[in-house]
């Protein structure tokens, strides 16, 4: 897929993959975190392979695939309880509220998703950016299937994490409304 790919991101840095359909850009991001094996090279987490802290780069991490990866006969608000417990975060039912009420989608909070658009999926999804503390983040097409007010909010939500110290790695065919940042083409 892809050969002699090197980079590193430091706090308030953000790097875009971009290619075609089919470059790899997905296969990338899924190797990075852990979901799939390098077939060589190395993948560091501070300086230190991440084979042998694979626990502390987890925690650092918050990674949200291109996929909606929400259950649909979960709600939204069962749906953001859920994948904190698995990721081993308590959140209130206040803050998973609070999180659905940012991206403006609170009134959808305890319909079944499966009746929810495809945008209201993604928003459901992104609301894990404000659930989960994580130093990098790493979006798969974080920006598709939004429209305007909620690309906006990414935008802001993304701008406002790199200020804050944290990283970001991301694919998206559309513009990214972000300062200019790194790129890698597949």
């Amino acid at each position: 897929m892809f050969r002699r790919l090197s980079f590193s991101l430091a706090a308030g840095q953000w790097l875009h993959v971009t290619g075609d359909n089919g470059a790899g850009k997905t296969t990338l991001l899924r190797t990075l975190v852990g979901l799939s094996t390098p077939d060589e090279g190395r993948i560091t987490w501070q300086g230190q392979p991440v084979r042998g802290r694979h626990d502390d780069y987890r925690r650092a991490l918050c990674y949200l695939g291109h996929h909606t990866a929400v259950k649909d006969e979960l709600t939204p608000i069962e749906n953001l309880l859920t994948s904190a417990a698995l990721d081993g975060h308590a959140v209130a039912d206040a803050q998973a509220w609070g999180a659905l009420k940012a991206l403006g989608i609170a009134r959808c909070g305890h319909q079944p998703t499966r009746q929810l658009s495809a945008g209201q999926k993604r928003r459901v999804l992104l609301s894990r950016l404000l659930l989960r503390p994580a130093t990098l983040w790493v979006l798969d097409e974080p920006f598709a299937a939004l429209d305007a007010p909620a690309a906006e909010w990414l935008g802001q939500r993304l701008t406002q994490h790199l200020a804050d110290g944290g990283m970001a790695l991301l694919t998206s065919h559309q513009p990214v409304p972000l300062p200019p940042g790194g790129t890698v083409a597949l």
